[in-house]
């Protein structure tokens, strides 16, 4: 069984059953297990606690937790950019730099100190997140938020490893050159452009 139980069939919303059915159908979904706890995150609207991050103004998870997770990852990722923004006055930099420090935190709350350790471990060693950091979590979140932690984690960690890799302030020239004709094309698209043009 999963860490987080997964959400029981019957008690999906009708909708959820049908789109996860459509996906076995078709295809898309050999598995539908992660669904089931994804589904717990699914919500209709914002959260009314007056806490919202302006790039996700419909998260359960506040804000501020929200901007600390969305630096720390980019310091750990290496993305210039992202380190240096600040989304959130919450998030100010007495914390940004805490973050930095391996030692002990007492700036952060408990909630926030287990947050940035689960970001931390899914970006360097994400074998050690085992069931007793999912209960540790539990302490502090809702397993709604837990899933957004976790695929909000995921993403903020992909994208800031990929704006690294961009060397987005190097001074050599460019790997690849702009090109407006590569703009939201397909390689196909472009292949058959080529051939129209040949022709």
């Amino acid at each position: 069984m999963p860490r987080i139980a997964p959400i029981p069939w019957e008690e999906l919303q009708p909708e959820q059953r049908e789109r996860m059915q459509a996906g076995q159908k078709s295809g898309a979904f050999t598995d539908i297990m992660p669904l089931r706890i994804l589904a717990y995150a699914e919500h209709a609207q914002a959260p009314d606690d007056g806490d919202r991050h302006p790039n996700f103004p419909r998260h359960l998870l506040g804000g501020k937790l929200l901007e600390l997770l969305r630096i720390r990852s980019a310091q750990l990722g290496g993305c210039a950019p992202c380190s240096v923004s600040r989304k959130n006055e919450g998030a100010s930099e007495d914390l940004v730099v805490c973050m930095l420090d391996t030692g002990p935190n007492d700036k952060l709350s408990e909630r926030e100190r287990l947050a940035v350790d689960y970001l931390e471990r899914l970006a360097n060693d994400h074998h050690s997140i085992d069931d007793a950091v999912y209960r540790r979590l539990a302490n502090c979140f809702t397993t709604a938020e837990i899933v957004e932690l976790g695929t909000s984690c995921a993403g903020m960690i992909g994208m800031h490893r990929f704006m690294h890799t961009l060397d987005l302030f190097g001074d050599g020239e460019p790997a690849i050159d702009y090109d407006p004709s590569e703009i939201g094309v397909t390689w196909n698209e472009r292949q058959r452009e080529a051939e129209t043009e040949q022709v």
